[in-house]
């Protein structure tokens, strides 16, 4: 299990260096409540972004992103309804969106990075 959560943590990290790159403010990174986790949260000019990170090894099991599913994106839109309502300052007139990443490759610092806007 420890090998799966350093990979995670290791996708999160690119899937932050890249959102960053984009000039994107990341707010929160592993926000969590009762019913999940966010992995992160960011801002752009015009959108508050929840972003799901899919880290993988490789294709085996599916694409990353196969993963997010219709229960998963509802799951998701209710986390990031919690987190506006715990920062509301955040809002501040953009649109609220949910974004995934997904990382595929052995090692997440050089792996394939792929980001989906509005998944949900």
């Amino acid at each position: 299990m420890a090998k799966k959560d350093e990979r995670g943590r290791a996708g999160e990290d690119r899937a932050e260096e890249h959102l960053r790159s984009l000039g994107w403010e990341v707010l929160d990174r592993n926000w969590r409540t009762g019913e999940g986790e966010l992995d992160l949260v960011a801002a752009t000019a015009s959108a508050l972004v929840v972003v799901e990170v899919k880290t993988r090894a490789g294709e085996a099991f599916g694409h990353p992103l196969e993963a997010i599913d219709a229960r998963k994106r509802r799951r998701l839109w209710r986390l990031a309804m919690a987190w506006v309502a715990a920062h509301p300052a955040a809002v501040q007139g953009r649109r609220l969106r949910v974004d995934a990443v997904a990382i595929t490759g052995p090692d997440p610092r050089t792996a394939r990075l792929e980001h989906l806007e509005d998944v949900a």
